[in-house]
């Protein structure tokens, strides 16, 4: 358990510094005269990368604990339909503000995000029930994404101007360009909070994979275990799509790349996924960065979702296989 929590931490180390010196311009720290270094540094890149390790992190340890409260591997934070909910939040701002309302500012499009989370944590609370199983929890959370897809869908087709239409497409894709300390302000505080909440749930989390029955029995209360990772997951993925947009496949991926080298327990696989997504989100945001494309830089969301889709196809197929 602290063998693969020190690799990452290390492998954090090293690659938190080089990313702060890649990018269109590279910065020579044996060249202490390097143009504007210290704006590049501390006003760009810095946030940036701060950045990416907070929303790395808080996808990653949602994303497993949601597989081990659904106990299933596929789960992905998207499944809660919270991350939609928030994206629609975010898109809601940008429209208003296409129709000269004001609403598109950096505090009013992560205030949007956090409401539309938070709306979509409520629902789902009240979907589920009282005594709402993991199924219909489940269940519930898909509906919520689809009904926020739609209405996403609905928000675009009716744009107000194509700057709008521009901007919320662009947002939709997700990435940390231009980013500065106000978003790290506004994501770091609530990420960690959410990590702190989902980690707190760890041993009912472990129970749960004796069956719910045998989690009841031990002690645990389903009802409140379920509001932690409303709330956990509410504000982990919220806080991230808030200042992000969507970036996908983060939570998927993660998890079943640090299970191997834990106990497999759910508690033991939080912290190491939560690490891990920090580490994945920020080398891929540096990769973004450096590549040589005409058109500007790539986005994140779509870097990933080129990672993730065909991990997750490897998934699907394993899967299979192990059923034949």
């Amino acid at each position: 358990m602290t063998r693969p929590i020190l690799l990452l931490l290390g492998a954090l180390a090293i690659a938190l510094p080089l990313s702060l010196l890649a990018g269109r311009v590279w910065i020579d720290p044996l060249d202490p005269h390097t143009r504007n270094a210290a704006i590049i540094l501390l006003q760009l890149r810095l946030p940036r990368a701060v950045l990416a390790l907070c929303v790395g992190a808080g996808l990653g340890g949602a994303g497993a604990a949601m597989q081990g409260y659904l106990r299933n591997p596929l789960a992905d934070p998207g499944l809660f339909g919270i991350a939609p909910g928030a994206a629609l939040g975010a898109v809601l701002s940008l429209w208003l503000g296409g129709m000269g309302l004001g609403a598109a500012s950096v505090w009013a499009l992560s205030l949007f995000a956090l409401i539309g989370a938070g709306g979509a944590m409520a629902l789902l609370a009240l979907i589920a029930g009282k005594d709402g199983g993991v199924a219909l929890f489940t269940l519930a959370g898909m509906m919520i994404a689809s009904l926020a897809g739609a209405l996403m869908s609905l928000a675009i087709s009716l744009s107000p101007t194509p700057f709008a239409l521009s901007e919320i497409v662009t947002w939709l894709m997700g990435a940390l360009a231009d980013r500065s300390w106000r978003d790290v302000a506004i994501a770091a505080p609530l990420t960690l909070a959410g990590l702190a909440i989902l980690a707190s749930a760890g041993r009912s989390l472990d129970a749960l994979t004796l069956g719910e029955t045998a989690a009841r029995s031990l002690g645990v209360d389903p009802r409140r275990l379920q509001w932690l990772m409303i709330v956990g997951v509410g504000l982990t993925v919220g806080a991230g799509v808030a200042v992000a947009g969507i970036i996908g496949f983060v939570g998927l991926m993660v998890p079943h790349l640090v299970r191997p080298f834990t106990d497999r327990k759910p508690s033991s696989i939080l912290l190491p996924s939560a690490l891990a997504g920090a580490l994945l989100l920020l080398v891929a945001d540096c990769l973004c960065r450096i590549l040589p494309l005409s058109g500007g830089e790539l986005r994140l969301g779509i870097a990933l979702s080129l990672l993730g889709a065909p991990f997750f196809l490897w998934l699907l197929l394993k899967m299979r296989k192990g059923l034949a």
